[in-house]
């Protein structure tokens, strides 16, 4: 089995930021919002909010959009082609997508790619998370609560966040750009740079 961060990974840009500014466009009232989330943004770079409390803020532009699943498939009818072509090249009906992003919007482009997904859960319409962010350590808990001890044969990410899922695979990987490197190499590159 192959596992699979999404954002930055198979899909070229952030779906969570993306889902959001094709939202404003069709619902403009949507910026109403826009004072709580930079409020959240500035607490939480300050230390003085969670992730969590920081995306529950920023999920309440949902509250302007009438039916958020049925947005979600629209989204995906004109982004699907954001996914990444390597990925499409080595796709397979195994594949598990793992993403901290919404499970309505990450739902909605894994059904259409014909795979497994994991996701953050979230209220499509008002934006309360339902459980933990799917991130890091919690990546982790979520693949084994659904696959057991299924050996990971391959992982690809864009984040060293995601190095505790890394670390079950026999390798890992690291995406720049749709570059696709060996998780060790990637390192070395960036200490080179240094």
């Amino acid at each position: 089995m192959n596992v699979y961060d999404f954002d930055k990974t198979i899909y070229r840009g952030d779906s969570t930021m993306d889902f959001w500014r094709y939202c404003l466009k069709r619902y403009p009232k949507a910026v109403l919002a826009l004072p709580g989330t930079l409020a959240g943004a500035l607490a939480f770079r300050r230390g003085c909010c969670s992730r969590e409390q920081f995306k529950e803020r920023f999920y309440q532009f949902l509250g302007f959009v009438p039916d958020t699943e049925r947005e979600a498939e629209r989204f995906w009818d004109r982004n699907l082609s954001g996914i990444e072509p390597w990925y499409r090249a080595q796709q397979s009906d195994t594949d598990v997508i793992i993403s901290a992003s919404p499970d309505f919007l990450i739902g909605a482009a894994c059904r259409r790619l014909g795979v497994r997904f994991l996701a953050s859960p979230v209220d499509a319409h008002t934006g309360q998370l339902l459980g933990p962010n799917c991130r890091g350590e919690e990546k982790v808990r979520r693949f084994r609560d659904a696959y057991g001890a299924v050996e990971v044969e391959r992982f690809y990410s864009d984040s060293r966040s995601d190095a505790p899922l890394a670390a079950l695979a026999q390798e890992a990987f690291l995406v720049c750009r749709g570059q696709v490197l060996p998780w060790s190499a990637h390192r070395e590159e960036k200490e080179r740079e240094a």
